[in-house]
């Protein structure tokens, strides 16, 4: 009960944080991008807090409520580090396919990766539970069969391809 309490006050503090920094002009986010890669820390902090938003609703439309509870938090504080990540790497020069300038908005260039990002984690994290119950059903096995057990479902959790 208390952590989905805490969870809704969290989530509350950031609807407080999304209404102070609504979404801007294209124009306007282009030039906090370009200062931003030019080295100012606070015009990417401009745009991370613009888009923290878009985490959060990511984050509603792809993750079941039970799982939102136990991993939100963890995603949306990394996934506020890959919106760093993807200022830096934002390719204000981007051209079509005819050679000619074709501005993308912020949002569109990171969407994609938000929601690889939250699917690839959501994997990992049941994966890695499914292990330990998995460990939990042998009644007490010896010290080496145990260790056996533990590197043969690590390496079956890090080998699965998703």
């Amino acid at each position: 009960m208390v952590v989905i309490i805490s969870n809704i006050r969290m989530w509350k503090s950031y609807r407080k944080l999304i209404a102070q920094y609504p979404g801007i002009p294209l124009s306007e986010e282009r030039r906090l991008i370009a200062r931003a890669q030019k080295g100012s820390e606070k015009s990417a902090e401009e745009m991370v807090l613009r888009h923290i938003n878009l985490i959060i609703f990511r984050l509603h439309k792809k993750v079941f409520p039970e799982h939102l509870r136990r991993f939100g938090e963890e995603l949306l504080s990394e996934g506020i580090v890959i919106l760093y990540e993807k200022i830096r790497t934002y390719n204000l020069d981007y051209c079509d396919k005819h050679g000619n300038p074709k501005p993308v908005r912020f949002v569109s260039y990171i969407w994609k990766r938000i929601d690889g990002f939250i699917i690839d984690s959501l994997k990992k994290e049941l994966r890695r539970e499914k292990v330990l119950s998995d460990l939990k059903l042998h009644e007490s096995p010896s010290d080496f069969t145990h260790m056996g057990y533990l590197r043969a479902k690590s390496k079956e959790a890090t080998s699965i391809n998703c």
